[in-house]
C-alpha cells in the first residue's frame, strides 16, 4: 500500500526517469566525442560496434525491413497515443504534462540509440588519415587522369557483364546472393582496415521502393533497428554500390563521403565481376561529374573512351530518372538530409557526398 502511494506521488513513472537518465548519459558521451576524436574513435569501434552488432542480428531474421514497417505504421501509432491520452490522461493539465513527458522519454530512446550505436562516428578522425591517404585540392589534370583510369576499369569490367535491350546491365542474381558477395568483400576490407567493424549481415529491400524513388533516396541505414535498406526500384547497376554504402554505415562509417569511398573499397575487393563493374561505374560518375564542372572538354574526351555498352547504360539511366527528376518529395528529402549532415559536423551538407572524389584521387595517386 505504501509503495502504491509513493508511486502516485511520483510525477514521472520509473521507466521515464530511467530513459531520461540514459538520454542524459548519451548527451555527455556525444559532447565528449565532439571534443575528442580519439574518444570518438574508441567509442564508435568498441561500444558502437557492439550495439550495431546486437541490433543488426536481432532484426536480421526478418526478411523485410522492420524500420520500414515502423515508419509506415507511425501515423497510426501517433493517433493511438493521442486517443489514449484523450481518454485516460486528460483529467487535468498536470496529468496531460505527465503523459506527454512519459511519451517523450520513450522517443528519447531514438537519440540514445543514435549516440550509442552510430552518432559518434561523425566525429572520428577523417577517413583519409585512417587510410593513410592525403586528400588535398585536386587539379583538373588529376581529375582527368583519375576519370580516364576509372573509365578503363569500367570498360574492362563491362566485358563480363550482360546488357539488355533497354540498355541496362543485368545483375545475374538476387539480393540474397548480392549480400553474400558483399559480406565476403567486406570481410577482406575489414581485415585490412581494423577500424571498420566486421559484420555478417547484409541489406534488405524496401517494399515501397518506387514511392521512395520520388525522394531520390536509393538506400538508408536505420540505426535504431540496425538495418541497411536498399531501394530495389532503381536500375541494377546502382544496387551493389548503394548496398555497399549502407553496409558501410552498418559497419560504423558515419560520414556520407566516407561511406561512399568504403563502398568503393568493398566493391573493388569483390571477386564478383558485376559487383566490381557497379563499383567502378558509380565511382566514375562521381569523378566525371566533378570533371564536367571543371572542364567540359576534358569530360567529353573521357566520356568518348567509354565502351558503347557503358554509354548506353548511362543514357538509359538518364531516361529512367526523368520520371523522378522534378519532385517536391525530393526537395524536402534533400533539405532534411542537408540539415542532418550539417548538424552532425558535415559543413558541406549534402555536397559532402561529392567529397568522395578527393579520396578517389588520393587513393589512385598513392
Amino acid at each position: 500500500m505504501q509503495n502504491t502511494k509513493i508511486e502516485k506521488r511520483r510525477f514521472l513513472p520509473r521507466y521515464a526517469i530511467v530513459l531520461y537518465a540514459i538520454a542524459a548519459l548519451a548527451l555527455v558521451v556525444y559532447i565528449v566525442a565532439v571534443i575528442s576524436s580519439a574518444f570518438a574513435n574508441w567509442f564508435q569501434y568498441y561500444i558502437g560496434g557492439a550495439v550495431r552488432f546486437l541490433s543488426a542480428h536481432l532484426t536480421a531474421w526478418l526478411p523485410i525491413s522492420l524500420a520500414e514497417l515502423l515508419v509506415l505504421a507511425s501515423p497510426l501509432m501517433i493517433i493511438c497515443v493521442a486517443v489514449y491520452a484523450w481518454h485516460r490522461h486528460c483529467e487535468s493539465w498536470g496529468d496531460m504534462l505527465r503523459y506527454l513527458l512519459s511519451v517523450i522519454s520513450v522517443v528519447s530512446l531514438l537519440f540514445s540509440l543514435f549516440v550509442f550505436s552510430f552518432g559518434t562516428g561523425h566525429h572520428t578522425d577523417p577517413l583519409d588519415q585512417r587510410l593513410g591517404l592525403h586528400a588535398e585540392e585536386v587539379s583538373v589534370e588529376e581529375l582527368r587522369a583519375t576519370a580516364l583510369l576509372l573509365a578503363a576499369k569500367v570498360n574492362a569490367a563491362a566485358t563480363e557483364v550482360t546488357f539488355g535491350e533497354d540498355g541496362f546491365s543485368e545483375m545475374p542474381y538476387d539480393l540474397d546472393t548480392l549480400n553474400g558477395h558483399l559480406i565476403a568483400a567486406y570481410d577482406s576490407v575489414c581485415a585490412q582496415y581494423e577500424f571498420i567493424s566486421s559484420l555478417s549481415v547484409g541489406v534488405k529491400p524496401v517494399l515501397a521502393s518506387k514511392a521512395m524513388s520520388y525522394t531520390h533516396i536509393t538506400g538508408v541505414y536505420t540505426y535504431f533497428t540496425g538495418e541497411a535498406n536498399v531501394n530495389t526500384y532503381f536500375p541494377d547497376y546502382t544496387v551493389p554500390f548503394t548496398a555497399a554504402h549502407e553496409m558501410a554505415h552498418q559497419r560504423g562509417i558515419a560520414r556520407e563521403n566516407e561511406a561512399n569511398f568504403v563502398a568503393f573499397l568493398a566493391t573493388d575487393a569483390s571477386n564478383d565481376p558485376y559487383v566490381r563493374y557497379a563499383g567502378y561505374l558509380n565511382l566514375y560518375e562521381y569523378v566525371a561529374n566533378a570533371l564536367w564542372s571543371a572542364d567540359r572538354d576534358a569530360y567529353t574526351e573521357v566520356l568518348e573512351t567509354l565502351s558503347p555498352e557503358v554509354i548506353g547504360e548511362l543514357r538509359a539511366y538518364a531516361k529512367f530518372f526523368e520520371q523522378f527528376k522534378d519532385s517536391v518529395a525530393a526537395d524536402i528529402s534533400d533539405a532534411v538530409n542537408d540539415t542532418y549532415l550539417k548538424v552532425h559536423g558535415n559543413a558541406a551538407g549534402s555536397a559532402s557526398y561529392g567529397l568522395v572524389v578527393d579520396l578517389a584521387i588520393a587513393y589512385y595517386k598513392q
